[in-house]
């Protein structure tokens, strides 16, 4: 364990400190001795497993949960804003009034716009992930010294995710950040705090640098773990060949190997993982999806105008954009469950389809773990990865406990109902795989084994997600909604998408009521080239042939072998040059990808 609440004469002490921090739930100690500290301006990232204590950590530092032990200490004067997994708004007339109690109303309702909210909203109809917008405004317009915030990227779709990491890029909060979602970590933390077996690690290195740390962590563990089996091993055989214990100069030795079983026994073993496997079913044709022109308008509104695509067996494809821009009605209209107007999907021979939906709305509350699995039929075996497994066997792959198999639906975390759902879709045949959002309340180590499981299904994925980094490692192709209903399929991982269209995601589209108040400037109209774009757009060739030939120059350059041990200094200024032409190329590259684009939708009318 490392304590991390000291601090030198030239730095302002900390906001606030946890020490010896213990905390028992049902008789399993969940904090022994939790010490954390958090001080002015620091970005901290607070990572765990699933059940690790992570949220309830954060509620001990807000200091809405007691516990059973140990000191926490608020400077005085410090402001702490927070934002739960399932905030209450119950007592309120609006949202606006929730998001603005003590708080600016005009910065509140600028950040509920900029969210998606009006303001007026009723908070007893909201959404799960209204409300959790609705909370994220009200916590973010408090501008306290030190801001908590529990998966904050939930229900958030990827403009608003950009826009909340530039967000908190600027503030002057302390930030602790509980997420899922490794691309913001990596973008916003300084440190990182690891919530393992009841205690707390720090690293001083953003999210970045924390996996290798960890893993040489549990390396160094089960190599002391192994050296203390041993050391049992042979001080038990020293007990065992009758040298008599009684002897007062063997006294000491039997203690400390009493010691030894003691320390082998508390010794908290590091968390099982996630076994992932799907069931899979006979190969599908070669041919999975097919659409040529594919529209879906619901009254006036286009959701999909002409779209075509040709997706083919082991194909990972990834659909991305705002929420309300249509994902999951593309998704049905390609996978058969909505019809089109007017032309027609063809799915491919033997396509045997699972899905995973972002709602968990299929999961029944009153159902126990074991009837999930199997449908209600009573059953008490399944069939996955190839081979028939008793459910308590299979629970346990996905961390479920031999007892959890009876208990209700309604019982589980957030997390639990995640791995739930993935262990049920993987449970039944498929050679189509369709998930919506599967990385929610997923922890890092299973979304890694999910990736691998990814990697490995013979079948074709159809994958809707906002984890920039999760997608990155698993599409091989990302469909993305442009304005209008048009929709553009892009070769590669959404950071692929975001070097041929641009740098950010596209904005999120306003509340109805904020659009009507702009149907003076319509968006839809295609933009013409400037004269300096249509100068850059003529020019571009020449520069980047020119870069071309002083790319391969630096090449043949760098081919003598004898170059480096004869002229050193010309080696470096060779390599030097190199480096600078392909970044100018690739630059290059890319900004007349971006003009050739906009010349084609200008002169093609959208």
């Amino acid at each position: 364990m490392f304590r991390n609440i000291g601090y030198t004469r030239a730095m302002p002490p900390p906001l606030l400190t946890l020490t010896e921090i213990r905390l028992t739930f049902g008789g399993t100690p969940l904090f022994e001795s939790v010490d954390l500290s958090v001080g002015q301006g620091e970005r901290l990232c607070l990572v765990g497993r699933n059940g690790a204590g992570k949220s309830t950590l954060l509620k001990i530092v807000a200091g809405t949960v007691e516990p059973d032990g140990g000191t926490r200490f608020v400077q005085p004067g410090t402001t702490l804003a927070m934002l739960a997994q399932e905030p209450a708004l119950g007592g309120f007339a609006s949202v606006l009034d929730y998001a603005a109690e003590d708080n600016d109303p005009h910065r509140a309702a600028a950040l509920l716009d900029r969210l998606g909210l009006t303001g007026a909203e009723d908070p007893a109809r909201l959404s799960g992930g209204e409300a959790r917008r609705a909370a994220l405004a009200r916590a973010l317009a408090r501008e306290p010294d030190i801001l908590l915030l529990d998966e904050p990227t939930n229900h958030l779709d990827l403009p608003a995710i950009e826009w909340l990491e530039r967000t908190l890029a600027a503030s002057r909060s302390a930030l602790v950040i509980i997420s899922h979602d490794r691309r913001f970590l990596e973008t916003l933390s300084r440190a990182t705090v690891w919530l393992d077996r009841g205690r707390c690690r720090r690293l001083d290195k953003g999210f970045g640098g924390f996996e290798t740390w960890r893993d040489r962590v549990l390396e160094e563990e089960e190599r002391d773990a192994h050296k203390l089996d041993r050391k049992i091993v042979a001080e038990t055989g020293w007990l065992n060949k009758g040298v008599t214990a009684r002897r007062k100069r063997n006294q000491g030795r039997l203690r400390a190997l009493f010691a030894l079983r003691a320390e082998r026994r508390a010794r908290r073993a590091s968390t099982g993982q996630v076994a992932l496997a799907a069931q899979a079913a006979e190969a599908s044709g070669k041919l999975v999806i097919e659409a040529v022109d594919v529209s879906k308008s619901f009254d006036t509104l286009a959701v999909v105008k002409g779209f075509s695509t040709r997706i083919q067996r082991g194909d990972r494809v990834g659909v991305v954009g705002p929420n309300g821009a249509g994902k999951t009605t593309l998704v049905k209209l390609l996978t058969g469950g909505l019809a089109p107007d007017g032309a027609a999907v063809r799915l491919g021979a033997n396509v045997e389809m699972q899905s995973l939906d972002q709602t968990r709305a299929s999961l029944d509350p009153d159902m126990t773990l074991a009837d999930a699995l199997t449908g209600g039929t009573g059953a008490d075996r399944v069939t996955a990865g190839g081979r028939t497994r008793h459910i308590v066997g299979y629970l346990k792959d996905f961390l479920f406990t031999p007892a959890q198999a009876r208990t209700p639906v309604g019982a589980l975390s957030g997390g639990e109902r995640g791995r739930l759902m993935l262990a049920r879709a993987l449970a039944r045949p498929s050679n189509l795989l369709v998930l919506d959002e599967p990385t929610n309340d997923l922890d890092l180590e299973t979304l890694d084994l999910l990736q691998e499981m990814l990697a490995d299904y013979a079948g074709t994925v159809l994958l809707v997600s906002h984890d920039r980094d999760f997608l990155d490692r698993t599409v091989t192709s990302v469909i993305a909604a442009e304005r209008g209903g048009r929709w553009i399929e892009y070769a590669g991982g959404y950071s692929d998408m975001l070097a041929q269209r641009g740098e950010h995601a596209p904005e999120k589209p306003r509340p109805a009521a904020k659009r009507k108040k702009q149907a003076r400037a319509p968006t839809d109209q295609p933009k013409r080239l400037s004269f300096k774009d249509k100068h850059a757009l003529e020019q571009l060739p020449g520069r980047i042939a020119a870069l071309e030939v002083a790319v391969a120059e630096a090449h043949q350059t760098l081919a003598d072998p004898a170059l480096y041990s004869r002229d050193p200094q010309g080696y470096e200024a060779a390599a030097a040059d190199l480096e600078r032409a392909e970044a100018e190329l690739a630059a290059a590259e890319e900004e007349w990808l971006r003009l050739e684009l906009a010349r084609e939708e200008a002169e093609g009318g959208g």
